[in-house]
């Protein structure tokens, strides 16, 4: 039996210090274009806040949606919100399930060839960090998609919170080295021509229709920018093992990041950068 894979999410504390996450999502939900009869898989769905927002369209008609995500936390919260739904159809219509996407190709109830849309918001970076599963990702989504059906997806692009990924590189690399903290780095944050490459080359079977990078800085949540690194950059500091050191690590990113960050309007802002594509399998 494959060993249990740790849960890095905490779904209380991301909603804390990420839940503008599913909020920003306006544009990439509309190129999603959600129809009333569309099947459609969410890959990396977290705390399932779109997938009820989804819903309310699919509840018109006959549709669904199906999250996945790694986290067995963020699915119990997605299931929580689902059961208590005042509209009492939300349970059938949208279901959740506990999956790594870089592990798609080996669940063959996704590899039908049956839904119309396949929707990623703000987990890609994340799925795509072991270079070894990046093609098979993507030849996973494709097998899930009817001929024809479309992958509409968001995530960090070349660029994203480079304040942040630098703090933190630099911070831990002098208590575990430069390569420890590389190989630690939870992300990859690839560009357009990269993102075109391999769709269109390396996997094929895909059409690029649309495809753009922006630069769209946002202000910190409740938690700040201390809440945000140490939710988002824990796998970078539990590579300092000694917990005094650790503590350390923390407290120095967050100063850091306190100059960096700070408005002199006031709040504290975060430098994203989004990488977003509607990509339609041929």
């Amino acid at each position: 039996m494959a060993a249990k894979q740790e849960d890095h999410w905490d779904s209380a504390a991301y909603q804390n210090s990420a839940s503008f996450v599913p909020k920003l999502a306006t544009k990439v939900l509309q190129w999603l274009d959600v129809q009333e009869g569309d099947e459609i898989l969410d890959i990396g769905c977290g705390d399932g806040v779109l997938n009820l927002q989804i819903a309310q369209t699919l509840s018109k008609g006959t549709g669904k949606i199906h999250g996945i995500d790694s986290s067995e936390s963020m699915i119990a919260t997605a299931k929580k919100s689902a059961a208590v739904s005042a509209n009492p159809n939300i349970s059938q219509i949208c279901t959740f399930e506990v999956i790594d996407a870089t592990q798609l190709l080996t669940h063959p109830s996704l590899q039908t060839s049956s839904f119309d849309k396949v929707f990623s918001n703000a987990a890609m970076h994340w799925i795509l960090r072991p270079e070894a599963h990046r093609k098979a990702f993507f030849q996973g989504v494709r097998n899930a998609l009817k001929p024809g059906g479309t992958f509409v997806f968001e995530m960090g692009g070349m660029g994203n919170v480079a304040e942040m990924r630098a703090a933190l590189l630099s911070v831990v690399a002098r208590r575990v080295g430069i390569a420890r903290a590389r190989e630690v780095d939870p992300w990859f944050f690839p560009d357009e021509a990269w993102m075109r490459a391999m769709l269109e080359e390396s996997v094929g079977g895909w059409r690029v229709e649309r495809l753009e990078r922006e630069y769209r800085p946002t202000r910190a949540d409740e938690g700040g920018v201390e809440g945000w690194v140490r939710l988002m950059g824990m796998r970078f500091f539990d590579a300092v093992e000694e917990r005094g050191e650790r503590e350390e690590c923390e407290r120095e990113v967050g100063e850091v990041l306190k100059t960096v960050c700070g408005s002199p309007g006031g709040g504290e802002w975060i430098g994203y950068v989004r990488l977003r594509a509607v990509v339609r399998k041929v």
